[in-house]
C-alpha cells in the first residue's frame, strides 16, 4: 500500500497559485459536499484535504505534476452521480473536480461529430445534438446530472445500450493527461486502427486511475424520424423477463427494453406523488422502438403486443412516454428516498440467463430477511436490484449483506455473469473484485496500473488494491 504526504499549507499555496484562490477550497463545510457520491451509507464518506477545480487541461496536468512530485494522491471527480463511491478520496489528499470544464468546443453537422470538455452534463450533450438535428446516443439515467467525462470514466451504459451500445461506442477519441502530468489525445475519428495497443478503450472504463480525461469527440448519428414507446404490464413476475429475448428476436433491434417490478413502480409512485398504470399489482416492461420507418414500427408494435398477449400480459399501451421514462429514471431516487440504509447492485448476466438470476437473486434476499427493489436494463441482461434493510438489525447490516453478496456472486459468477454492468467498482465493490475476478486478469490489471502510474497517485483504493 502506498504511502502519502500530507497537503502542507505550502502546497495549498502553491495550488492556488496554479489555479487561482478561488478555485482552491479547505474549508470542513465545504468538503463534506466531496467526501461521497450517491451512495448514502456514511461509511463509505471520507473527506479529503482539499478540493481544486481546474479550468483547463493544462491546469489539470499541473496539479498532476504537483502531486507527483509530492507523492499526493489526487481523486478525479465529474458530477458525483456515481453509486459505486469512485469519487471518494481515501487517503485525504487532492480531489480534483472537473466541473469548471464545462465548454462545447465545436459540433459538426456534416461530418456528425461534437467536441465537448469533460465536465458537460451528458443531458446538453443530448440536447445540443438534437438542436442540429442530430443524435446522440448515451442515455444514463442520471443524463440530466451526470457529466459525459464521468460517463467515459466509468464506460456508462444506460437505457439505449441494446441497440447503440455503451458509452465506449460513441468515443471517437479523448484528451487524456496522465497519472504523470502528461497530455495526450487517444484514439481518432477512424472507421478503424491496427496502430499499436487500443489506448483509448483502455482509458474508457478504468474509473480515473489510468489518467484523466479532459475532453471528448462524440460520435453524433442521424435523429430518428420516429419513435414509439410501448408498456406491458404483467401480474406475473416472472414473465415480462422471459419475454425479453422472445422481443429481441421478433424486433430488429429495439431501442430498450427496461423492466420494472411492482414494488420499484409503488415506490417511484409514490415518490413523485404520481399515478402510475396498474400500479396495484403491475410489472412492467417499457419498450422503445426507433427508426425512420412508421410503418415498419407499427408492425414490430403489433408484433410485440401479440407476444405478450399471448404470454399472459395484463395490458399492452402506448404510454405518456414522459411520464413512463421519468418513473424508470426516478427509481434509484425513490429508493433512497424510501431509506438510506440500502445497497444498489449492478449485476449483468448472460441475456438467456436473466430469468433465473433475477429470481434467484429475489430468493436470496427473501432467505436474509431482506426486501428488494428490481429495476433492469432487461435488454442487454443488467439488472439493478437495490436491497434494502427490511427486518435486518442495524447493528447485523454490514455482516447480513455480506452474506447476501456472497449467496448473489457465488451464483452469478458460474453462470458467466459480473460485479458491475456500468456502475464500475470504485471503492464499494472493491472487495468482491478481488475475491470473484480470475488472479491472472488481477495481475494483469496492476501490472497496467503499475507501469502508467508508478506512484499509485491516481484514484488510489479503486477496483483492486496495487500490491
Amino acid at each position: 500500500m502506498s504511502t502519502y504526504q500530507p497537503v502542507t499549507t505550502a502546497i495549498i499555496n502553491e495550488l492556488k497559485q496554479l489555479l487561482g484562490e478561488k478555485n482552491v477550497i479547505t474549508d470542513a463545510d465545504k468538503l463534506v459536499v466531496y467526501s461521497h457520491d450517491e451512495v448514502t451509507d456514511p461509511h463509505y464518506h471520507h473527506a479529503p484535504e482539499v478540493v481544486v477545480f481546474p479550468a483547463s487541461t493544462e491546469e489539470v496536468a499541473e496539479v498532476l505534476r504537483l502531486a507527483n512530485r509530492e507523492l499526493i494522491s489526487v481523486v478525479p471527480r465529474g458530477a458525483g452521480t456515481g453509486l459505486a463511491c469512485g469519487a471518494v478520496s481515501l487517503y485525504g489528499g487532492i480531489v480534483l473536480s472537473l466541473e469548471k470544464l464545462n465548454q462545447i468546443i465545436k459540433v459538426d453537422t456534416e461530418n456528425m461529430y461534437i467536441t465537448v470538455q469533460a465536465g458537460v452534463r451528458t443531458e446538453e450533450v443530448q440536447q445540443t445534438a438534437k438542436a442540429a438535428g442530430l443524435f446522440y446516443a448515451g442515455d444514463p439515467c442520471s443524463g440530466d446530472s451526470c457529466f459525459i467525462g464521468g460517463n467515459a470514466a466509468t464506460n456508462a451504459g444506460g437505457n439505449k445500450a441494446v441497440k447503440y451500445g455503451t458509452t465506449r461506442h460513441q468515443i471517437y477519441e479523448m484528451e487524456v493527461v496522465t497519472p504523470q502530468g502528461a497530455i495526450t489525445t487517444l484514439g481518432g475519428r477512424l472507421a478503424k486502427s491496427s496502430t499499436g495497443y487500443n489506448l483509448d478503450q483502455l482509458l474508457i472504463g478504468s474509473e480515473g486511475t489510468l489518467g484523466i480525461i479532459t475532453q471528448l469527440t462524440l460520435k453524433l448519428i442521424p435523429l430518428p424520424q420516429n419513435s414509439m414507446d410501448l408498456l406491458a404490464v404483467f401480474t406475473d413476475i416472472h414473465t415480462p423477463i422471459a419475454m425479453v429475448s422472445k422481443i429481441i428476436k421478433e424486433v430488429t433491434t429495439p431501442t430498450c427494453i427496461e423492466f420494472m417490478d411492482n414494488t420499484a413502480i409503488q415506490s417511484v409512485e409514490n415518490f413523485l406523488n404520481e399515478k402510475l398504470p396498474h400500479s396495484d399489482n403491475g410489472h412492467y416492461l417499457i419498450i422503445q422502438l426507433e427508426g425512420n420507418n412508421i410503418d415498419e414500427l407499427e408492425d414490430f408494435a403489433v408484433a410485440i403486443d401479440e407476444i405478450c398477449m399471448a404470454n399472459g400480459a395484463l395490458a399492452v399501451m402506448m404510454p405518456d412516454p414522459q411520464k413512463i421514462w421519468r418513473a424508470r429514471k426516478s427509481a434509484a431516487e425513490a429508493f433512497r428516498h424510501e431509506t438510506l440504509i440500502h445497497s444498489n447492485e449492478d449485476i449483468v448476466v448472460p441475456l438467456d440467463k436473466l430469468p433465473l438470476a433475477m429470481h434467484t437473486m429475489a430468493d436470496i434476499c427473501e432467505k436474509h430477511q431482506a426486501v428488494t427493489r428490481f429495476v433492469s436494463h432487461a435488454g442487454d441482461g443488467n439488472i439493478h436490484i437495490s436491497i434494502l434493510q427490511g427486518d435486518i438489525p442495524e447493528d447485523r447490516w454490514q455482516q447480513k449483506l455480506a452474506d447476501i453478496h456472497q449467496d448473489i456472486f457465488d451464483f452469478v459468477y458460474p453462470l458467466g455473469g459480473k460485479l458491475s454492468g456500468e456502475h464500475g467498482i470504485g471503492y464499494k465493490k472493491k472487495d468482491l473484485m478481488e475475491k470473484y475476478t480470475d488472479p491472472v486478469q488481477l495481475e494483469m490489471m496492476r501490472a497496467i496500473k503499475k507501469a502508467l502510474d508508478p506512484n499509485n497517485i491516481l484514484n488510489p483504493g479503486k477496483i483492486f488494491d496495487v500490491k
